[in-house]
């Protein structure tokens, strides 16, 4: 079954490339607000950020078909001291748009891995009361339903087509709300400053929440990873970037830079750059420059 992928160079803020109701299941993980090692002072303050959740929100809404799925992975962040509630602000963001908050997964990666600091080791440099934080080995994976959907507008032959492996589902736990995931790992090739998720975790949502053919977004595409999941699950997809400069680590990643024998060849692949315009995308030199101003 070939398949059709489109990439969408602009802010996701507005996505006027995108038809009502046309999206049958999206995916995301948007910036880490002003995280240490990512995006630090990308954004001005925190009502910026949740400026920022609030428009993609509406319009992932407007552009997700009745009954379907926005899976958002997003977590709390800790900047300078102070713990911001992302989470809870981005679920009643969400539920404004029109959202029914659905089911919440939690993401562990594994015990070894502490990407920014230990916190606990506070303590073990001063063993007494008040001096605890713990090591943030979590993240969180919020599932939100637009309206309820329709079972019998699926044909049987696509059904069976979709089926889920029942022994994937039982041995790897995906019944759980506690999902164990290896994150990718500081360094990857493609993933190089970009934070992002790893194949696992679209994998299990695609196959969960979509059936074959159907079309998957990522308002926030990074390095691709979305849209490699979708094509190998035979699910077209659109992805939207604001950073230009990730076009040929998106491509590579996808497998459309060449001929890739883990994908189906008689894909495609369409590119959209909005140039102009409030919502244009970007290059990775403005984002750096942008932060060192703290604009």
């Amino acid at each position: 079954m070939a398949t059709k992928h489109k990439l969408i160079f602009g802010n996701c803020m507005e996505m006027g490339e995108i038809a009502d109701g046309s999206i049958h299941f999206a995916i995301t993980s948007p910036p880490y607000f002003n995280a240490p090692f990512d995006y630090d002072g990308l954004f001005t303050n925190y009502n910026q950020y949740l400026g920022v959740l609030n428009k993609f929100a509406n319009e992932s809404y407007r552009v997700l078909q009745e009954g379907r799925i926005f899976a958002l992975n997003i977590d709390d962040m800790l900047v300078n001291g102070e713990k911001y509630p992302i989470v809870a602000d981005s679920i009643k963001i969400f539920q404004s748009a029109g959202f029914r908050y659905r089911d919440k997964i939690v993401w562990k990666k594994p015990d070894g891995y502490l990407r920014i600091s230990k916190r606990s080791g506070v303590i073990l440099q001063n063993p007494y009361p008040m001096y605890y934080y713990p090591d943030n080995l979590l993240e969180s994976i919020v599932i939100f339903q637009k309206g309820k959907f329709n079972y019998r507008t699926i044909s049987q032959e696509v059904r069976e087509l979709s089926k889920i492996d029942k022994k994937e589902f039982q041995n790897k736990n995906w019944h759980k709300t506690l999902w164990e995931i290896t994150n990718v790992l500081p360094g990857s090739k493609l993933e190089k400053n970009v934070a992002a998720f790893p194949d696992e975790l679209p994998y299990r949502l695609i196959k969960l929440f979509s059936y074959v053919g159907e079309t998957v977004l990522d308002p926030f595409l990074g390095s691709g990873t979305t849209m490699k999941v979708a094509r190998l699950l035979n699910r077209n997809c659109i992805g939207m970037e604001i950073i230009h400069d990730l076009e040929k680590v998106i491509k590579e990643k996808t497998g459309f830079d060449i001929n890739n024998d883990m994908f189906n060849n008689e894909d495609k692949l369409e590119i959209i750059e909005r140039k102009t315009g409030k919502y244009k995308f970007v290059t990775i030199e403005y984002v750096e420059n942008k932060k060192k101003k703290g604009l």
